[in-house]
């Protein structure tokens, strides 16, 4: 069987202090090194910044036009990282069938993938696609004091956080080895984004977290079954569950990252076995495969 083409993506280009691809270099490494029964690569990784902004971006325009089989989205800009065209290309790519992982960070950071079909309207943001649940519109994480909601504190960066599972247990989440059946743990991060499962969209929410601070519980993934006119998606609460930093501190984070780290994940090897089965199933459920 041919391995699974995917596509690691940013919404900004390439910067050295930025949350740029090279900053999730961890994740398409293991992807890279995951095997089948054969012993043959399960993926072929490509990752990717965007083109220079002001114009549509070459491939995600066209994404529709590729050969991948699904994208990985890390919607790291300031609301500025998409423009039409690129929303239309990602858009027509699912509607063709293909899988999407869309992930954002805290307030109205990554807004520009509100455009995008169906995955677009679970994420909220400060400005753009509130909340529809007024409780949740107020600053959970009171030491950034810069950053307003969404922004639910689930831990320091290099922290990992207990999740509590939605039953039935989606297969992204699924553990086999696990006592629970499941993941127990993923990435923690000080101000979290928010998402939910739009209404009229064949979703629901998978996962959720509490916050460190006011003890409120907020959504962590949520995922869209397949159906016609729409591949598998699933829309996450930040791309911190996913960066080498969240993984490992001391792959280090950009300049303007001032919060004080924590060393749970290296303290605790099951929060890394975790991410690392919560990734693997992700890629695999988006291409029909598990």
């Amino acid at each position: 069987m041919n391995p699974i083409k995917i596509l690691l993506q940013t919404t900004i280009p390439t910067a050295k202090d930025d949350w740029s691809i090279a900053r999730f270099s961890h994740l398409a490494d293991f992807l890279r090194n995951q095997r089948d029964t054969k012993g043959d690569p399960l993926f072929e990784i490509t990752a990717r910044d965007r083109d220079p902004l002001g114009a549509p971006d070459s491939l995600l325009s066209k994404l529709d036009q590729s050969d991948f089989d699904q994208m990985w989205l890390f919607a790291v800009d300031v609301g500025n990282g998409l423009t039409t065209e690129d929303c239309q290309g990602i858009s027509r790519f699912r509607a063709m069938g293909r899988g999407l992982m869309v992930t954002r960070d805290h307030m109205d950071l990554g807004s520009s993938i509100c455009n995008l079909g169906g995955v677009g309207k679970a994420h909220y943001f400060h400005s753009l696609n509130l909340d529809p649940d007024p409780s949740h519109r107020e600053i959970d994480d009171p030491y950034t004091t810069y950053i307003s909601w969404p922004n639910f504190h689930s831990g320091a960066n290099g922290d990992y956080q207990e999740i509590e599972i939605a039953a039935p247990v989606h297969p992204v989440l699924a553990d086999p080895a696990s006592p629970t059946g499941a993941i127990r743990y993923l990435p923690a991060h000080p101000h979290e984004g928010a998402v939910g499962a739009p209404e009229g969209e064949q979703a629901r929410v998978i996962a959720t977290g509490t916050s460190k601070v006011t003890r409120r519980r907020f959504n962590l993934a949520v995922a869209f079954e397949p159906r016609q006119g729409a591949g598998p998606a699933i829309a996450e609460s930040t791309f911190h569950h996913f960066a080498d930093y969240n993984w490992d501190i001391g792959a280090g984070a950009p300049s303007f990252v001032d919060e004080p780290p924590g060393e749970g994940m290296e303290r605790l090897p099951q929060a890394l076995a975790d991410i690392h089965r919560y990734v693997r199933n992700i890629a695999l459920w988006l291409a029909g495969r598990a």
